[in-house]
């Protein structure tokens, strides 16, 4: 009887073996199918076709979600304009209409209006302590926070490191100067500008130059040297004003259609996750280069009147810029939360480098 029993419990166990491995063929085969599927995303930016730095790092990007998926994900870049204007990046992300788009975050917050905090603060923290408080701090969990309510998953994409404070066919000697002052400039910046009594805009590039050159702005920011170089900026203006006051550290944007993203497999989406971080920090190494070489060539080759913005104006753009920054932080409380959570981290990080970067850049002269 006991054998019998034996061989029977074992003819079940081996029968339940069978089954289990039957079930086991049916997930295996359709994970290997889901590894096999190939995807085909369109990106939509706000840059000129291949403008240097902003377009390029675009196509950086696609390039490298292409190499590392083997091609299962492929991603085709559409310049401002071809596919959707430039300033509608965001809503054709929210939309559907293109699954990633490259921008800067301040463009849209008249969607959000925490959406400024993302891109850059007046008198705030550099590009190294930006990518600090995303990835190590909240930054990144606030900023998805903020576009949730439109579907849209946002990454840092790149970043410019400090720019300059704009082309100005003026000179500004006091802060009489600001008043009437017709600028582009977008974002907390353009606010600031706003309560110094100018009038500012928000242009997209492609139509910066003719503005500029025929009078209908006065003045405009756009990046740094390597950019402002590539658009001929310094043909449409004569005096060139340090420092940026506006955007101590600029950062570009991917926004990603969170229904295309969660059908990605989870590889793939490490992988989108991961080319982001790496293009992220090669644009701010390119534009450490290039920015270097290109104010050599305004300056030497160019002749470009170089101007620091007076201490006067500076320290009254920084009074009126804690003003704009604690009335926007107090219009809703995602803005008041990511405002705190900014200004807390820049303190922490502050202390040491007080000692360490500050000092540095003392002694180096």
């Amino acid at each position: 009887m006991k054998r019998r029993e034996l061989l029977t419990a074992a003819g079940l166990g081996l029968g339940a073996l069978a089954l289990s491995g039957c079930k086991d063929e049916q997930p295996a085969a359709a994970a290997g199918e889901q590894s096999q599927q190939r995807f085909r995303w369109k990106m939509v930016t706000s840059w000129p076709k291949n403008l240097p730095g902003l377009g390029t790092t675009a196509e950086h990007f696609a390039q490298l979600v292409g190499k590392l998926s083997n091609g299962r994900l492929s991603v085709q870049v559409f310049a401002a304009g071809e596919l959707v204007p430039a300033l509608e990046v965001f809503d054709a992300v929210a939309s559907g209409t293109a699954e990633l788009g490259h921008s800067a975050a301040y463009y849209w917050k008249g969607k959000s209006a925490a959406a400024s905090f993302f891109t850059a603060v007046p008198f705030g923290m550099n590009a190294q302590e930006t990518n600090a408080w995303l990835y190590e701090g909240d930054g990144l969990e606030l900023w998805r926070k903020a576009y949730e309510p439109f579907g849209v998953l946002p990454l840092p994409c790149g970043n410019t490191g400090v720019q300059m404070a704009g082309w100005f066919n003026r000179e500004i000697n006091s802060l009489d100067d600001l008043r009437g002052l017709k600028i582009r400039m977008p974002g907390f910046g353009g606010e600031v500008l706003a309560r110094a009594g100018a009038t500012t805009v928000s242009l997209p590039g492609s139509e910066i130059f003719t503005a500029l050159q025929t009078g209908v702005i006065d003045a405009t920011d756009w990046v740094s040297p390597y950019n402002d170089l590539a658009f001929g900026l310094h043909q449409a203006a004569k005096y060139y004003y340090y420092p940026g006051w506006q955007e101590p550290s600029a950062v570009l944007e991917l926004s990603i259609n969170r229904k295309a993203f969660d059908a990605l497999p989870a590889d793939l989406q490490v992988i989108v996750e991961q080319a982001a971080r790496s293009t992220n920090q090669a644009m701010l190494d390119e534009y450490t280069r290039r920015n270097a070489e290109a104010l050599d060539t305004l300056v030497n080759q160019h002749g470009v009147q170089l101007r620091r913005l007076p201490d006067p104006v500076l320290q009254r753009l920084r009074e009126l810029s804690q003003q704009v920054l604690e009335d926007t932080a107090n219009q809703e409380p995602l803005n008041r939360e990511v405002w705190d959570s900014m200004e807390a981290f820049r303190q922490k990080v502050w202390a040491n480098h007080a000692l360490g970067e500050q000092v540095m850049y003392g002694l180096r002269g």
